[in-house]
């Protein structure tokens, strides 16, 4: 999950070359390829939950590939290795991430390289897995499943977006920053949070977009409607009809945003670029149209048919690249609207083709 988000992020970084090692890279033995000639590696390897030993074996071997990789190619590399606060407790995972920390802090001593212990709270993002990475994840999937979430206690937890880790990262890195940085999350209690995500999922059945206006909440619901997509897709609006005509509501929100309508010309297509954070809406109001989206770094392509003759609307997750063609013979009309007012400083806009070519 965070390594899919620092992708992300890091792929909208125009002056970066940024490869990554998978699950097969450690495997085949070929890591060491990898990091030679790297500047700076993140090191995101790790398992979470399982029997204790395997999770302390597993996070500790990773970590000794890393090194003898590292040693093998002679690399004085800058080392960010994604610790946890459960450094602060004796369990399998905290000890194991407290340790893997200690032998990459030796490898950088002997070896004149460059270390930085990043030290999380706990981190949730869209694509989490349910009872695995983050409570969050798990109340998110519950409450998208019309699941009733049922939390122990109400103790308290610090949590951050996956973006923002990825933000962080990038800082660190620029910065040259070395030794133990504690990342600071937002800290809530675990009631709080079901809280927050109910009255969202609440709202969000009504057709209304929630109070954005802090960024913490506006994380929540991107991870919150990435387990609605695509079955939730598309939703259909009340259109309300007299001699008149007819009037639906495209967008309810709290907080605003930005709507606007376009016209599109038959066989022309818009969009092909993702967001990070965005949130936002396409709406066709008439003609013929086909959405389409594909998370960036996966193969398959979703495609959604709407039509002005029954309005329904289509929220864009966050990760994935998308685009809406005309396919109709007419003008294509589209209310497109976005959580937030348009910056050309930070667009959150990064052109990535839907169909790979």
């Amino acid at each position: 999950m965070l390594g899919t988000h620092v992708r992300a992020y890091f792929r909208g970084l125009e002056d970066l070359e940024v490869p990554t090692a998978d699950r097969q890279t450690f495997a085949s033995g070929r890591l060491a390829d990898f990091v030679d000639g790297c500047d700076a590696v993140i090191h995101l390897a790790g398992m979470n939950r399982g029997e204790d030993d395997v999770v302390a074996q597993t996070n500790l071997d990773l970590t000794r590939q890393l090194i003898e990789a590292l040693e093998a190619r002679h690399s004085k590399a800058h080392i960010l290795f994604s610790s946890s606060t459960h450094i602060e407790r004796d369990t399998a995972y905290g000890t194991s991430k407290r340790e893997a920390a200690a032998l990459l802090s030796d490898w950088a001593q002997r070896n004149g390289g460059r270390f930085t212990n990043v030290i999380l709270p706990g981190v949730f993002g869209e694509g989490g897995k349910p009872f695995y990475n983050s409570v969050v994840s798990t109340f998110c999937h519950q409450l998208a499943s019309a699941e009733k979430p049922t939390p122990h206690n109400d103790a308290p937890i610090e949590q951050i977006h996956a973006q923002e880790v990825a933000r962080r990262f990038e800082a660190l890195i620029r910065d040259g920053t070395l030794g133990d940085v504690r990342v600071q999350g937002h800290n809530m209690t675990v009631y709080g949070l079901l809280d927050a995500l109910g009255s969202m999922h609440n709202l969000y059945a009504e057709h209304i977009i929630p109070d954005l206006r802090e960024d913490i909440r506006r994380d929540l619901f991107n991870t919150y409607r990435s387990y609605l997509y695509p079955k939730h897709y598309p939703v259909a609006l009340t259109l309300h009809t007299d001699p008149r005509g007819s009037l639906f509501e495209a967008v309810k929100s709290p907080n605003g945003g930005q709507s606007f309508m376009s016209t599109t010309h038959t066989g022309i297509t818009r969009g092909n670029h993702y967001h990070t954070r965005k949130v936002e809406r396409f709406l066709v109001t008439g003609g013929e149209a086909e959405i389409k989206l594909r998370h960036l770094f996966g193969e398959e392509v979703q495609t959604f048919r709407v039509s002005g003759e029954r309005p329904s609307y289509v929220d864009i997750p966050t990760l994935h690249t998308h685009n809406i063609t005309n396919i109709g013979d007419g003008t294509l009309t589209t209310l497109f609207w976005t959580h937030e007012l348009f910056d050309p400083a930070q667009p959150d806009t990064v052109a990535e083709p839907v169909e790979r070519v």
